[in-house]
């Protein structure tokens, strides 16, 4: 950001609309004059328009590149001026003249044009007026808010829509047709709304107020409104500038200045967006700017971030420090030109931004990716073998050794013990010839491929009830043909994907089963649960094949799984990480029934910098070193197994510690780009869902639609990656497209709070499981079967 002009007025212009447009902009002067500067040759004389008998109160430029329409206001006229005109005038010796087309209505707080520059919209505190610079006639009067108006738009994608907010604290939408209210919001916030904004890539609507809190809503059709997301811009400023500290390398101690310690408000007082070219990359869709008193803001509404920060306190080169109005013209070429007003000292700037400099977010670290580079190392704990003891039978000397008498394994009897034959042999004739049944193909048993473009599936199919026993977790098997759900009554239950037949029941914990997990052969699952144990079962037997347990370990154990192609257990307790190698042995002897002969052993135990781990994942369909592990500390770190420490580590994920991750590991029966297995999901109580890149360790969008307050509700990624499932605490389960913040499907018919979701890794097919014990499964409506 640099400054091309800084000007000196003779009064103060804070908290008024200046107007700025790509070649000129212009500034009130003595009260009721106005003064226009073009901006392409900044040293000829600004041009002077002379024709309000009251104070100017707001000023704006119209949208179109020729004829250039300025319309200012006073309390006594609202005047249209064609700028080129008046120049033409100015250099022949005429006086400049414009067109009045509203008088006496007055003292007006805001102006806009339509897109098309037909109309004008002219606010004062009481109502809106619909003006015509065409016909010079009021074309409608608005009224209806309950507190002084503060701005109004026009809607781009069509013109006879209206936005107004108001000191009251809500926003109206107009049809100017009918001149009605469509849709007014609740009161949103404690203070005043300033302006709105519309992001017409992604049909959202952009509400800020006086006290920094902007309000996201996405426009649908039947002028339907709905949350998107909201934003704090102080608390978003705390945590740019702890990530920016990370990024330097810089110490916390001693790092905040006295200036840090002052909490100062931050206004919204404009919002645009300047990234609407097509050229510019594709993430630039979801981006705008804040302009606030301190400085510029660009927000990434994908994942509710600050992408960059421009403070007027750290370009020493600015006249300006505090801003008390903005205009903004619209982008040319690849800069930007800014006018902002100061707010208090008598002075306006202008500033020229490079959007090539917004555009620039600092790096993460790269290199991450859940596929290995190289093959592990020689002391990598990913090598360790588990040693069996073999059965020592030692040979006496000087024994003879017994051989076989036949050289085949089976002896026909001689047939001492049957008893004798009494009948002799008779042929058997007309016998009927038997033509051998035809073997007929199983087609339920061959492998199909997961219908990658078929719908998210939002069709009920069938539900069960548990009898008021909460499903704290669900897993689908690999070949989706079974399913384990967690209970809260300390056991474990096997049902077929269809949810039909009995279940098979598994026993043996002593408190909620939290976590559940298959082994990529399907022959074993693992249930851990908070009576500090570890169980691994088989199909053979009702009883476990292992149990980790019995004082080792002294924290819960917050997530356990099979890893590295079943060759490892993996879980986490405490703040370490415990990496299994195990051998199952189903045989047993009646004498020493209960002695179990599967055996595991720690093959290495690493140790976060968490107090605690809150949860953990790692992927076991294909060798992978990585294990993403959350902690207490809101952290998420990205663990190398091969080398045996932590390779990166985000701070402050999330507002509250994470309770959930989920990476996006595909499906046997579905084919995603190998850049998509890099994507993985973080959720924390208050604070929705976000969506990670471990390429570039950095939030690549946000889902807030869903509710989560107090419980701690899971999601679960489709296996063809587009669709993401979600729990939540209004009785509803939400579908996500991934590609958008807003929710997809809310599947209703949920009795109480959805807390386990799983999608189907072979059919289109998601079960959902609530607080109170009832097991929901939807299909999609083209897959009725």
């Amino acid at each position: 950001m640099k400054e091309k002009l800084s000007l000196i007025c003779d009064r103060l212009l804070s908290h008024q609309q200046i107007a700025c447009c790509q070649s000129f902009f212009g500034i009130p002067h003595h009260g009721k004059d106005l003064l226009i500067y073009n901006i392409l040759d900044l040293q000829k004389k600004p041009l002077l328009l002379i024709g309000h008998h009251g104070v100017v109160s707001a000023m704006t430029f119209g949208n179109a590149m020729s004829p250039v329409l300025l319309c200012s206001a006073s309390a006594d006229y609202i005047i249209v001026w064609d700028v080129q005109k008046c120049q033409k005038q100015t250099q022949k010796g005429e006086l400049p003249t414009g067109k009045v087309i509203g008088t006496l209505l007055g003292k007006i707080i805001h102006l806009s044009f339509c897109f098309c520059d037909d109309r004008v919209a002219a606010c004062t505190e009481a109502a809106i007026y619909i003006l015509s610079p065409k016909t010079q006639e009021t074309l409608s009067r608005l009224t209806g808010h309950l507190g002084p108006l503060t701005s109004a738009e026009f809607c781009p994608w069509n013109q006879n829509v209206l936005i107004s907010t108001s000191e009251d604290r809500t926003f109206k939408v107009w049809d100017l047709n009918t001149e009605t209210v469509v849709y007014q919001s609740f009161v949103l916030s404690a203070f005043p709304l300033l302006n709105v904004m519309f992001l017409e890539s992604e049909r959202f609507l952009v509400v800020g107020s006086a006290d920094g809190q902007v309000f996201c809503y996405s426009i649908g059709d039947n002028h339907k409104f709905s949350p998107v997301t909201k934003l704090d811009l102080q608390k978003l400023e705390k945590r740019y500038k702890v990530q920016r500290r990370k990024m330097s390398h810089e110490a916390e101690v001693g790092e905040s200045s006295t200036e840090d310690k002052v909490e100062t408000s931050k206004p919204i007082l404009a919002l645009f967006c300047p990234f609407r070219n097509k050229n510019i990359h594709e993430i630039n869709n979801s981006w705008f700017c804040i302009g606030s008193s301190d400085g510029l803001y660009v927000v990434d509404l994908a994942t509710s971030e600050l992408s960059k920060v421009l403070f007027f306190k750290e370009i020493s080169s600015l006249s300006i420090h505090m801003a008390g109005a903005w205009s903004i013209s619209p982008k040319f070429e690849n800069t930007m030109l800014v006018l902002v007003s100061s707010l208090f000292t008598p002075r306006v700037a202008l500033m020229e931004m490079c959007l090539g400099d917004l555009e620039k977010i600092e790096k993460g670290d790269e290199g991450l990716s859940v596929f290995p580079s190289s093959p592990p190392l020689h002391r990598s704990s990913l090598n360790t073998e588990l040693k069996m003891k073999e059965p020592s039978n030692p040979k006496k000397k000087g024994s003879v050794q017994e051989q076989p008498l036949v050289f085949h394994s089976k002896v026909k009897s001689s047939g001492y013990t049957s008893s004798p034959r009494r009948v002799m042999f008779s042929p058997k004739t007309n016998v009927q010839k038997t033509s051998p049944p035809k073997k007929s193909k199983n087609v339920s048993s061959l492998h199909t491929d997961y219908p990658a473009e078929d719908a998210a599936p939002t069709i009920p199919f069938t539900d069960l009830s548990l009898v008021n026993n909460q499903v704290l977790c669900l897993q689908h098997s690999g070949d989706g043909k079974q399913i384990l759900c967690g209970l809260e009554d300390n056991s474990v239950l096997m049902y077929k994907s269809r949810l039909t037949g009995k279940p098979k029941i598994f026993i043996g914990h002593d408190k909620p089963v939290r976590s559940v997990s298959w082994s990529l052969s399907r022959q074993y699952w693992l249930s851990a649960s908070e009576d500090l144990s570890l169980r691994m079962w088989t199909h053979c037997s009702s009883e476990p094949a292992i149990v980790m347990g019995d004082g080792m370990f002294s924290k819960p154990i917050r997530g356990a799984q099979f890893y590295y192609l079943d060759k490892f257990v993996l879980l986490g307790s405490g703040p370490s990480l415990h990496l299994y190698l195990y051998n199952v042995d189903v045989t047993s002897d009646d004498i020493k029934r209960y002695h179990r002969r599967s055996v595991f052993k720690l093959a290495t135990r690493l140790k976060t910098s968490s107090t605690e781990i809150t949860a953990m994942s790692a992927i076991n369909d294909f060798l992978s070193y990585i294990v993403l592990v959350c902690g207490s500390d809101r952290s998420i770190q990205v663990v190398d197994m091969n080398r045996g420490g932590v390779a990166s580590t985000m701070a402050e994920a999330h507002s509250r510690s994470i309770h959930c991750i989920t990476q996006n590991k595909g499906s046997r029966f579905c084919t995603q780009t190998s850049d998509s297995y890099n994507l993985f999901l973080t959720s924390a109580i208050t604070d929705g869902l976000k969506l990670w890149d471990l390429r570039t360790m950095r939030c690549v969008r946000r889902y807030d639609s869903h509710v989560i307050r107090c419980h701690p509700c899971f999601s679960s990624i489709s296996p063809c990656g587009r669709f993401i499932a979600t729990g939540s605490e209004d009785n509803c389960a939400y579908i996500y497209d991934i590609r958008s913040s807003l929710h997809l499907h809310k599947l209703h018919r949920h009795t109480d709070t959805v807390l386990s979701v799983s999608f189907n890794p072979a059919k289109p097919e998601l079960l959902t499981g609530t607080l109170d014990g009832k097991l929901r499964l939807f299909q999609t409506s083209s897959r009725p079967d």
